[in-house]
């Protein structure tokens, strides 16, 4: 069986580079896609899903040195469920109202903004698919 998710969206945040006990690095952001649509009285609306993305290996290196909160990507990979729930993380925000996070496993991210001045290599622009390990997170 198999299953697959693709995203655009805008970091949310910075990404954090935090390493596994065994050395290997892991990246993780937030992501925001948005989906607008008029509705029955033609009042503009707007929907925004958060994503919450984990990178393994180089890539985890290279998510970190060269996103930023704001720039646009594309993450493909597989969705991790809630251990607790078998979906979402259900959370209460500030205001008191329940909130859901979706988490992403990626295999690719793929870097959408326009490069900056001063920014790294362009071959990093587009990242190699390679395969997260096996080992849980320790956060």
């Amino acid at each position: 069986m198999y299953q697959s998710i693709t995203i655009i969206g805008r970091l949310g945040r910075d990404p954090e580079m935090r390493y596994l006990p065994s050395g290997d690095p892991v990246t993780s952001f937030s992501v925001a896609t948005d989906r607008a649509w008029n509705d029955k009285n033609g009042q503009r609306q707007r929907e925004t899903t958060w994503f919450r993305v984990t990178v393994f290996g180089k890539q985890a290196e290279v998510v970190n040195q060269y996103l930023s909160k704001g720039k646009m990507v594309l993450v493909e990979g597989r969705l991790r469920p809630d251990p607790k729930t078998g979906g979402p993380a259900i959370y209460q925000r500030q205001d008191g109202t329940v909130g859901a996070s979706f988490e992403i496993v990626a295999n690719t991210v793929r870097f959408l903004s326009p490069r900056e001045e001063g920014e790294g290599p362009a071959e990093h622009m587009d990242m190699v698919d390679a395969p997260p390990p096996s080992e849980d997170i320790p956060f």
